[in-house]
């Protein structure tokens, strides 16, 4: 009896071992997860500070556009973000990054007031183009943002003489004006068959069914890149924006005086305003053009412009 109690009480220690040992492990493992998380996410949140600290050098008053390229040591999602909120909306970017095979995902976005990013809503890869150019409308309202991932190449097709000279002068490893192969992204000017359509003359650019309404060269990127989402957001941003500015205009065009600048741009720019304000959607970026292309030939012809 003696010997059958004692084998119990082994039987019952290890069990009890093993059990703590399961506990402990599960636990060290979970704690290691929390951690090596937590460091991920603050890694992906400073990756996100830095690449909107890296934007600020595009931001330029000049007209012609200008690139350039990120690299990140994980391979990385960025996904772009847009929220109408405030006087100006905000531009959001939030990273998730790849750690031992597995995406990290984190629920932290970093925001700004003052960007506007076009891409489509989630770009992945470890190096990624970016190139900006102004957008005047009729002054200039902000300087825009292209993203686009190494992994993608764009092939820009019987483009008009004015994009393909400047996308040859920007150099940008991932778009072409020539030598397409099969597994390029094919932009055509055209054509209705390819991955995006451009009519340049009809103003708009057709993109996995959905059609982007456009004016200038700027916004035509902006579509090109960009899923509707998140295009026709920033439009809206962009639109609140010159809401804003058109009333300053209108604060300077009294301080200067109508006697001595000439034609009075107070109600075209108050028009300007509200129709930049009630924007719904690119089909209605037509009507806003033409009232923008009234103020600046009145502009030009003030004896002091307002721009």
């Amino acid at each position: 009896m003696q010997g059958k109690k004692a084998a119990l009480e082994i039987s019952f220690g290890w069990l009890f071992a093993i059990i703590a040992g399961v506990i402990i492990i599960f636990g060290a493992i979970y704690l290691s997860t929390k951690i090596i998380r937590t460091e991920q996410e603050t890694i992906s949140v400073e990756t996100g500070k830095e690449i909107g600290i890296l934007l600020n050098p595009l931001e330029t008053s000049f007209e012609s556009a200008q690139t350039t390229s990120i690299t990140i040591p994980a391979e990385t999602r960025i996904n772009n973000g847009c929220e109408l909120v405030g006087n100006f909306g905000e531009q959001l970017i939030r990273l998730d990054q790849k750690s031992f095979d597995k995406w990290i995902e984190t629920n932290i976005n970093i925001r700004f007031s003052n960007k506007y990013i076009f891409s489509n809503a989630q770009i992945e890869g470890k190096k990624f183009f970016i190139f900006s150019k102004p957008f005047e409308f009729p002054f200039k309202i902000a300087d825009l943002m292209y993203i686009t991932s190494s992994k993608d190449t764009y092939c820009f097709i019987s483009a008009p003489d004015e994009i393909e000279d400047e996308i040859s002068d920007l150099s940008q490893q991932n778009l072409l004006t020539e030598n397409c192969s099969e597994s390029d992204i094919k932009v055509c000017f055209e054509s209705n068959d390819c991955d995006i359509n451009v009519n340049y003359d009809m103003k708009y650019v057709e993109k996995d069914n959905d059609e982007m309404y456009f004016e200038g060269d700027s916004l035509m990127y902006a579509a090109i890149f960009a899923d509707s989402e998140t295009y026709e957001c920033q439009l809206k941003r962009l639109m609140l924006r010159l809401k804003e500015i058109s009333r300053l205009y209108q604060e300077k065009e009294i301080f200067m005086g109508e006697e001595l600048c000439g034609s009075n741009l107070g109600w075209d720019l108050n028009e300007l305003s509200e129709l930049a304000g009630s924007l719904e959607n690119s089909e209605q970026l037509e009507i806003i053009a033409m009232t923008a292309d009234t103020v600046s030939e009145k502009n030009d012809a003030r004896r002091c412009m307002l721009w």
